[in-house]
């Protein structure tokens, strides 16, 4: 072998080198997202959730819950949003369209329903820890046993609204 092609290799090397070098720092700047501060994606307000729709979910004595299986939706922010309807014992019902952020074990308020089927915007639409007291335990059982595994999303929408429907969550673990 000669001198020549010893360098003709070395010197292809060092480009392949440099070239495989700036590929990965190419490939670092467009998926690396832990520098990147999360943004959430606007949101557009679903439709009147329909009898035929609603997946029944028990999460205290007092009150029944359901989910409007349409209204499930994984943005691609990371959260899940669905419109809740909560039924007092007294036959009162609250309908609201809202979100969970699995990562931070939060939830948010977007809209509430009215009897018309319109939307009226939440003036307090701000992300908040959720708790598993008794007043809003119904969050805290959304995300532990149907929509997020740890702090991640658990899978698509499909797949939760599946969860729900067959009264199969991922954990069964009692919440303190």
């Amino acid at each position: 072998m000669t001198a020549g092609f010893f360098r003709t290799a070395v010197a292809a090397s060092v480009l392949l080198f440099a070239a495989n070098a700036q590929g990965q720092s190419r490939f670092e700047e467009d998926f690396d997202d832990k520098d990147k501060p999360w943004q959430e994606v606007a949101i557009q307000l679903p439709a009147a959730p329909k009898p035929e729709n609603l997946l029944p979910f028990y999460a205290s004595g007092s009150q029944s819950f359901a989910i409007d299986a349409a209204s499930v939706s994984r943005g691609a922010d990371n959260v899940v949003r669905y419109t809740l309807i909560a039924t007092s014992d007294a036959g009162a019902r609250n309908v609201s369209y809202e979100g969970i952020r699995c990562e931070n074990y939060e939830r948010k308020l977007y809209a509430f329903g009215q009897p018309d089927g319109s939307w009226s915007r939440s003036r307090r639409d701000q992300w908040e820890r959720i708790t598993a007291n008794a007043v809003n335990r119904q969050h805290a059982v959304l995300a532990k046993d149907y929509l997020c595994e740890q702090l991640t999303v658990a899978g698509t929408a499909e797949q939760m609204v599946a969860r729900i429907r067959n009264k199969r969550p991922l954990t069964s673990q009692f919440y303190k």
